[in-house]
């Protein structure tokens, strides 16, 4: 199910548990896949472990030089874009009395400019093409709030609010704009957790534990898929029915 032989997929963020979880999706369905991230190394793993049609960019999203770079060296290595998964974030917690501004102006950087960044230099090819996927990876607490976390929520409220507005705007060229909110998903943030941490974060989930990144990975393979052509503008929520709207 979900063909992608021929296709083209981007994904940022490729070496973290996420990425990397939906770089082998793409993959395994027969896509041709640029990954990037600032870890050559965690990269290179992921490259060596798939295989062929797999080509990685070093990009630092903290550095807009570099991320001007992302889109035209991915186009080199693959001839195209077709598929673009925005999943790079980073966090600076803390209580907005005591935010630097730094921490605020860092995290709007990477996860919000960025992808607005690289969905401009896509565009113009999936415009042409009549065809496009885009994806972005938000969050639950981009709808809910969470203490501590002020300036990642609206960064990641602001990627749906982005999203649904490109959604309009790119429709009728056959271009959908989805994004996908994840909840508690394993990963090295949840592998230090405490086991009282993580009952307590189980006993707030409805289905009583902490997702998979494979969870996340299927939701982008069906949003990329042609079969989801008719969904647009829309945020799927993965987090194990924890908020539901």
């Amino acid at each position: 199910m979900f063909d992608f032989s021929g296709r083209k997929v981007l994904v940022t963020g490729a070496s973290g548990a996420i990425g990397a979880a939906i770089a082998r999706a793409f993959h395994q369905r027969g896509a041709e896949i640029t990954i990037s991230g600032r870890r050559k190394e965690a990269l290179q793993r992921i490259a060596d472990e798939l295989g062929e049609r797999v080509h990685i960019v070093i990009s630092d999203l903290s550095d807009m030089t570099s991320v001007a770079g992302l889109v035209p060296d991915t186009i080199e290595a693959m001839g195209s874009i077709d598929t673009l998964i925005n999943n790079a974030g980073i966090t600076k917690d803390g209580l907005m009395m005591m935010m630097k501004p730094e921490a605020l102006q860092d995290v709007l950087k990477v996860n919000l400019e960025v992808p607005f960044r690289l969905t401009q230099g896509v565009l113009r090819g999936m415009l042409k093409a009549q065809f496009g996927r885009i994806i972005n990876i938000t969050s639950i607490v981009g709808v809910t709030g969470n203490p501590g976390q002020a300036n990642y929520a609206a960064s990641k409220a602001g990627l749906i609010g982005m999203s649904k507005s490109l959604a309009k705007e790119v429709a009728s060229r056959k271009i959908t704009v989805n994004c996908i909110a994840p909840g508690f998903i394993k990963s090295s943030m949840t592998d230090v957790l405490t086991d009282v941490q993580k009952t307590a974060i189980n006993s707030s989930i409805p289905m009583g534990e902490i997702g998979n990144p494979e969870d996340i990975a299927v939701a982008a393979v069906y949003l990329a898929s042609r079969e989801a052509g008719y969904v647009t503008g829309q945020t799927i929520h993965v987090n194990g029915g924890m908020v539901m709207v």
